[in-house]
């Protein structure tokens, strides 16, 4: 055997797994593009459940900690979730919360404003393209000649995977970019120090708004909101400047504001910046700042045109956040 192959690193264990999710987030990993053959070269994939034949059977007899670095991507929905979130922690050396959903909760978490009754009543009984006259609903669990069915249970209430397990990093984004993968990634094959335990990587510590090439001045003062489609966007002016809701402001930077450079806002995907820990809290003080008006009457009237705040402040963050859910 040669020196070169005696001498070579050992490549690491990679789990890739979603929880409550749409799959942006597992097709970010496969668009880092040619890089994913340095990825290969560097570490065996060991689970992913939405590429490999690999089952929960087999993540169960690893060792524990065999996994050397997990991506868990999606909330913890259900009870499923919950199941595979507590098993990858335990064999795995290091967890990461990849993209919002496990990071805040992201667009799940918005089921928090309502309740799981209501849920299943309106998608099961209620729903315009429905008939279930005997309004019936699925079980978790129903006998049947050959065995038991069972599906997974779920939840009243959508949960950030750190409300569920401890977490050693976060990657935010919807999804995350690719390039900010790659970063992590190569961080932890070099075998150089990592950062402190809890740290948000692959994003920066200022705002999206540090980076916007957007013209802005000092004072933006709003005499009127508008929804996108409602005005004509120059191009060149701060969105929050032409009376568009743009969460720049509320939004940690990191993602190369791409929304922004296709000419659309900021939706808050990357959650809050290092400063604060509530982006919809942060993005109502920045709102409170820029109406330009002295008179509660005029005010109120201004706030009335932000359609749906809660669902646009919190729209990748509600589990996380200071409010969590509706109070029930």
């Amino acid at each position: 055997m040669s020196n070169e192959t005696t001498n070579q690193k050992p490549k690491l264990n990679l789990a890739i797994y979603w929880g409550s999710a749409c799959g942006g987030c597992c097709v970010s990993v496969l668009d880092v593009h040619e890089k994913v053959l340095d990825i290969v070269a560097a570490a065996d994939l060991v689970f992913w459940p939405i590429a490999l034949d690999i089952k929960y059977k087999d993540v169960e007899a690893m060792p524990d900690g065999h996994i050397d670095l997990t991506l868990f991507n999606g909330a913890v929905r259900n009870s499923e979730n919950e199941h595979i979130a507590k098993l990858l922690r335990k064999k795995s050396k290091i967890l990461v919360a990849y993209g919002s959903c496990a990071y805040m909760g992201g667009i799940p978490g918005l089921a928090n404003f309502t309740v799981k009754e209501d849920l299943l009543r309106r998608v099961y009984e209620e729903s315009e393209s429905t008939l279930n006259p005997e309004k019936i609903r699925p079980l978790t669990e129903v006998k049947v000649p050959e065995g038991k069915l069972t599906i997974p249970h779920l939840y009243n209430t959508v949960r950030c995977l750190d409300q569920v397990v401890d977490v050693d990093y976060y990657i935010p984004g919807c999804p995350p970019q690719s390039e900010r993968l790659v970063e992590v990634f190569s961080l932890v094959v070099s075998g150089k120090p990592l950062p402190p335990k809890g740290t948000v990587v692959g994003a920066l510590e200022k705002t999206n708004c540090d980076e916007c090439k957007r013209t802005k001045s000092e004072n933006k003062k709003i005499k009127k909101f508008y929804r996108p489609w409602e005005i004509q966007d120059d191009k060149v002016t701060c969105f929050l400047e032409q009376g568009v809701i743009c969460m720049g402001p509320a939004t940690r930077g990191g993602c190369g504001v791409r929304c922004v450079e296709g000419n659309s806002p900021c939706r808050g995907c990357y959650g809050p910046p290092s400063t604060s820990s509530d982006p919809g809290a942060k993005m109502i003080s920045a709102i409170g700042t820029m109406i330009d008006s002295n008179s509660e009457e005029e005010i109120s009237k201004i706030i009335e045109d932000i359609v749906d705040p809660a669902g646009l402040f919190y729209r990748f963050s509600l589990p996380g956040s200071i409010l969590r859910r509706k109070v029930v």
